[in-house]
């Protein structure tokens, strides 16, 4: 009885996820999902170091305990979205571009607390919900021109850097030119300096958990020399979320204001794109585009997305999204949604695990080499901007150099927006510029007038 219940059970999940027809196995799915945990897992440490107030938020920071347990719960539901609604082999997870965005521009400068940043996620979320359920998401997409949106990518992979290189000490304040070289004699700075080496040996490998494993090799050693403490335990119960669960929605009421519109539509621009170029690119490389380069169920999959954001804020983390470390799954083997449930199985295990993840979360120099790794691998854009045209190459740099300059993603996507049509027109190429460029950049020249600080 039980081995007709097995393969029933088998059948039935072959027949909803398509596995077979997909040209994949139960077993090579559950290896994927299991490999695109391993190179993303991570987001357990980071994201928590980023948002967390043991970071360097400090007070204005979100508890610790309740960014770790947030972050494998919204990891969870909106990988079980995507595995289950969508059926695609894609993991979510809070990004790193975003939570940077959420902590350093929304919360530290523009002193905006983190109850009501929360409230901006969870609206931004529900707006591309609305977008992806109708056709307005493709008429956007038309709209903001490609080199734009490679630029904005490839500026929050430079700013996500310099954030790395400022926890880890090699880049620090400097009065007389701002910023200098760290002291590498500190042992701080060069145990992320190690950290960061042997992330980059084991990412050039190929290896899939390379920067897990750059993590994991770098608390160990830090441990041994005493730089790092260790874990008061391997195990605990989830916790934390009554300090950030439905803050969001407590907090709705403060988020309609001019300045939280701009954090809005900037969570919303960055999401949009970014979860549109991790589908498109995840799922070609899984071959699962149409013979016409479509997405399949592309609203589902977008749905799913939005769905992850929704959800993330009310339980208390920044937006969540799909992640790039996805190709890592679908090069061993995953073609369907059994990978993403699979991937979610595994964020639920690491949800018991507080402990480890906290040590990690709380060492600035453990966490900053896959910061700056994640940084190199956002910046992959830098290729693609037309950089011979200089009505593309303008908008793009400053987009681009604004971002870690002004240590803001939001004035690098204003300055981007606002120049963009400028150049356009002095090019002579008005006619190119879409009727939703010039409403933009009159919404960003009213945020620098009298929003931005």
């Amino acid at each position: 009885m039980t081995a007709d219940v097995l393969t029933r059970t088998r059948g039935r999940l072959d027949a909803y996820f398509g596995i077979s027809a997909n040209g994949s196995t139960m077993k090579r799915e559950v290896m994927a999902g299991t490999v695109t945990f391993l190179a993303m897992c991570y987001v357990l440490a980071v994201n928590p170091s980023v948002l967390g107030d043991q970071g360097p938020l400090g007070d204005k920071g979100i508890p610790m305990q309740a960014v770790f347990t947030a972050t494998a719960v919204a990891a969870v539901f909106g990988t079980l979205v995507m595995g289950i609604w969508a059926k695609y082999p894609i993991a979510l997870a809070p990004g790193m571009g975003l939570n940077a965005f959420f902590a350093f521009t929304v919360v530290q400068q523009m002193g905006i607390p983190w109850q009501v940043a929360l409230s901006g996620t969870f609206l931004s979320g529900v707006i591309f919900f609305v977008l992806a359920v109708t056709k307005v998401r493709e008429r956007i997409l038309n709209a903001i021109p490609m080199q734009l949106k490679l630029a904005v990518g490839a500026g929050i992979g430079l700013f996500v850097a310099f954030l790395g290189m400022k926890n880890a000490g090699i880049v620090v304040a400097s009065d007389a030119t701002f910023v200098k070289l760290g002291d590498f004699t500190h042992g701080t700075t060069l145990l992320a300096m190690f950290g960061l080496i042997v992330t980059v040996v084991f990412l050039v490998m190929g290896w899939h958990g390379a920067v897990l494993y750059g993590i994991v090799l770098t608390a160990v050693l830090g441990i041994i020399t005493g730089l790092v403490d260790l874990p008061n335990g391997v195990v605990a119960m989830p916790k934390g979320l009554e300090h950030t669960f439905g803050q969001a929605i407590v907090h709705l009421p403060d988020a309609f204001t001019g300045q939280m519109a701009v954090v809005i539509l900037t969570m919303l621009f960055v999401d949009f794109f970014d979860a549109s170029g991790t589908l498109i690119g995840v799922a070609n490389q899984a071959g699962l585009l149409d013979k016409n380069g479509q997405l399949p169920r592309a609203s589902s999959a977008l749905a799913a997305d939005s769905v992850g954001t929704i959800a993330g804020a009310v339980i208390g983390t920044s937006t969540t999204t799909a992640y790039v470390e996805s190709t890592a799954g679908v090069s061993a083997g995953g073609r369907t949604g059994l990978t993403a449930v699979t991937t979610a199985g595994w964020f639920l295990i690491a949800m018991f695990c507080f402990p480890v993840f906290a040590v990690v979360a709380g060492s600035g120099e453990v966490t900053a080499p896959a910061l700056i790794v994640v940084g190199v691998l956002m910046a992959r854009a830098l290729g693609e901007i037309d950089w011979n045209r200089l009505e593309y190459s303008v908008p793009a740099f400053i987009t681009i150099v604004m971002m870690p300059l002004t240590y803001s993603i939001a004035n690098g996507l204003a300055m981007g927006m606002i120049f963009y049509p400028i150049v356009m027109v002095a090019k002579g190429k008005i006619k190119e510029v879409h009727p939703a460029m010039w409403a933009l950049m009159v919404i960003f020249l009213g945020y620098f007038l009298f929003l931005a600080e």
